[in-house]
């Protein structure tokens, strides 16, 4: 099968870069395809992304670690949203809209903190940890109601340690994949976490070629030689490509787990596996992603004994993938900043009672990542121009090498057709 010019070119004017037109070209397409130019190019396309997407959807935000004690907050921004992850003065997690209800102005200016109150800058309109406004000042006059004027709540689940949002009135449902990650993350305690290191890149890329390239590792031997000293590639002994020694090394290694009371099966939810877990070993004789395989932090995370633990995979669309040890779990996070540009952030996180330069030393725990980071902003970066070319047009995915891929497509595709059209 074939993607032609004619379906490339579905989005060629400013009418059928409407919400419809996106959906309706997005129903001709054929998901073993990349997707038309437009939709790593437009800003229109980029705009309907946006709005479908990353402020309907679950999003990973942050580690609970993060923000152990009452008054820790973490912020970040989704599109034009700027969001405050705040542990109230109950102990609960929640997150708000980081805007004053007075004038819009930001509250929280700093990337992460700790606060007794949350203060708006401008005009010292005081909010308790749980967004109720306590001080509007004598100004406002007799018929002020500060009840009417908390901030405006955002959705927040927990679950296992990882803290989503939904910007959505309505988010989708996803309890099953939040019910899976809470029993395989239990063995790390992420509440008694830290945070190690952490790096910020910015990727002149589409969000979705970042997703993409992190999809496959058709790519991994020609140019990750830090990573493939300790990664196995393939998460599923059904793989085509598994070795008979892969499959008996995996079947050696879950025995082991089972006995730790150690999750592991490969679990997946959603369309086109959008949420995935599975537990793999790594190469054999390793058993952590640091450049000697050895590893990086001596004290384990949580109740974990055995060091030998392999990486087990998180997968979290449209936003998050992650690689979880005995001795340091890495999480990764994925926000768009314009139809060509991204941020992706890495966490390093290790036990909280672990002590820099006697467990782990930050350069030994980072260095595999660091270098395949950059690696992979370039390949993105270049797939990018590529794009931007008058000459490209869809090319098919190897469904051998690419199914993960494949995969991604057919959940954005789905995902984007369900939300628009039953927002029309």
């Amino acid at each position: 099968m074939t993607c032609s010019h004619e379906q490339q070119n579905l989005l060629v004017t400013s009418e059928s870069q409407s919400a419809k037109a996106v959906a309706d070209t997005l129903e001709r397409h054929p998901i073993t395809f990349s997707l038309p130019q437009q939709f790593y190019t437009d800003a229109d396309v980029f705009q309907v992304e946006m709005e479908q997407i990353f402020y309907k959807e679950w999003l990973f935000v942050g580690i609970t670690g993060e923000i152990p004690d009452n008054g820790n907050f973490i912020t970040l921004d989704i599109g034009d949203n700027p969001i405050t992850v705040i542990r109230d003065q109950n102990g609960e997690v929640r997150a708000f809209h980081n805007t004053c209800r007075h004038r819009g102005s930001k509250i929280c200016l700093v990337k992460q903190g700790k606060v007794p109150k949350l203060v708006c800058p401008y005009h010292q309109w005081t909010y308790e940890l749980d967004g109720d406004l306590l001080f509007a000042g004598t100004e406002m006059g007799d018929d002020f109601d500060k009840n009417d004027y908390g901030l405006h709540k955002v959705n927040c689940r927990v679950a296992g340690g990882y803290i989503f949002v939904s910007l959505s009135d309505n988010p989708t449902n996803i309890d099953g994949f939040f019910d899976d990650l809470t029993h395989y993350l239990e063995p790390y305690d992420l509440d008694n976490c830290k945070v190690a290191v952490e790096s910020t890149l910015i990727e002149d890329a589409n969000w979705k070629l970042v997703i993409e390239n992190n999809r496959e590792c058709y790519h991994c031997n020609g140019n990750h030689p830090e990573l493939l000293n300790t990664l196995l590639e393939w998460d599923d002994t059904e793989d085509p490509r598994a070795s008979d020694e892969f499959k008996a090394q995996v079947a050696a290694k879950q025995a082991m787990w089972e006995e730790e009371g150690i999750p592991y099966k490969h679990v997946s939810h959603g369309h086109g596996l959008r949420n995935r877990i599975v537990r793999m070993p790594l190469l054999e004789g390793t058993v952590s992603m640091t450049i000697d395989g050895k590893a990086g932090c001596k004290k384990l995370m949580g109740r974990i004994k055995n060091p030998d633990l392999g990486s087990m995979r998180i997968l979290h669309l449209p936003n998050s993938w992650n690689h979880a040890m005995a001795d340091h779990l890495i999480a990764f996070q994925v926000l768009p900043l314009g139809p060509q540009k991204t941020q992706v952030t890495t966490k390093w996180l290790v036990h909280k009672d672990a002590v820099e330069g006697v467990d782990y030393d930050v350069e030994h725990l980072r260095r595999v990542w660091d270098a395949t980071n950059e690696q992979d902003r370039t390949l993105a970066e270049n797939n990018q121009k590529g794009i931007n070319s008058k000459a490209y047009q869809p090319g098919p995915y190897s469904t051998t090498y690419e199914f993960g891929v494949v995969n991604f497509i057919d959940w954005f595709s789905d995902t984007m057709q369900k939300n628009i059209n039953s927002s029309s």
